[in-house]
This record gives structure tokens, C-alpha cells and sequence, in this order.
């Protein structure tokens, strides 16, 4: 994981918000999936603010997309900041 990467997190309701800092690499994209994968039976929606990264790398994006799950119970992805169409699958 990139040494400066940080995952900040608040439930609210049925939307969990995840504030994502630092540098987004593989081991960070394994990082993001593992706190969707624990969530993903309890809420409804989650953003993913992406306005504190400072560089997403494109491994890291082929990380995410390539192990993002689409399942029933799956919720809702929802990508904020400047650097969520880097990281929004397609």
C-alpha cells in the first residue's frame, strides 16, 4: 500500500461515506475493496470522495475495476472529486 494512502469513514443512515487520501495503488484499490466487501450488507449507497488523492496510479485503477464485484446486494457506488472518473469502473 502507498504509504501516505488513507481511507476516512462515516456511516450515515444508509450511506456509508469513504474519504479517500493519498496515493491509490494496488495495494490501496485491495484496501477500498475490503472495506466495500465488510459494508456492503449493511448500506444502501456509498460515495467515494476522491478529492484527497494526490495520484491515482492506473494499476491501481485495473486493481479495482478487474475485483469489483457486481452482486444483488451490492450498493450503490457513488464517485465524487476530481479524481473519481479515474477510478469509477465504466
Amino acid at each position: 500500500m502507498a504509504s501516505n494512502f488513507r481511507i476516512s469513514h462515516h456511516k450515515k443512515s444508509d450511506n456509508l461515506h469513504l474519504k479517500l487520501m493519498g496515493d491509490f495503488d494496488g495495494s490501496s484499490a485491495y484496501e477500498l475493496l475490503n472495506v466495500l466487501e465488510e459494508n456492503r450488507n449493511y448500506v444502501v449507497r456509498v460515495f467515494i470522495h476522491t478529492g484527497n488523492l494526490k495520484t491515482v496510479y492506473p494499476f491501481g485503477r485495473e486493481v479495482f475495476q478487474n475485483n469489483l464485484s457486481v452482486h444483488k446486494r451490492s450498493p450503490q457506488l457513488i464517485f465524487t472529486g476530481r479524481n473519481g472518473r479515474k477510478i469509477a469502473p465504466d
